[in-house]
């Protein structure tokens, strides 16, 4: 049976696909961290962090994606990019949702500076 991590990777997957992104990889693994999702929004490159938290409890979504979580992110790209033998433009985005439904998908696009 599928994780509800793995069911909301899928359900980010299909909204990005209707959103006219090709869907490039899916959890990407280094040694540094995992990238949930890999995505072209036309020339593009989009590393995509998936984040579902039912309860604001302990913070939102988008609290829970933290200054070391941003690190192995940007770390996990940088091997992506090292893989590929190139650098495309890219760029860092964010799905955030309440539940698996998709009417409480937000999509948050650059939550990631370059420079981070």
């Amino acid at each position: 049976m599928t994780t509800p991590g793995g069911r909301a990777e899928a359900l980010a997957a299909t909204f990005l696909l209707q959103q006219g992104l090709a869907i490039v990889a899916r959890n990407f693994r280094t040694r540094f961290g995992e990238i949930d999702l890999i995505a072209r929004d036309g020339r593009v490159l989009v590393f995509v962090e998936v984040r579902m938290r039912r309860s604001a409890r302990y913070g939102g979504a988008v609290e829970s994606i933290t200054s070391r979580k941003r690190a192995r992110l940007v770390a996990a790209a940088s091997g992506y990019l090292a893989m590929i033998g190139r650098e495309p433009p890219c760029r860092f985005d964010a799905i955030l949702m309440r539940s698996l439904d998709a009417a409480t998908i937000e999509w948050r696009r650059d939550v990631i500076g370059v420079d981070t």
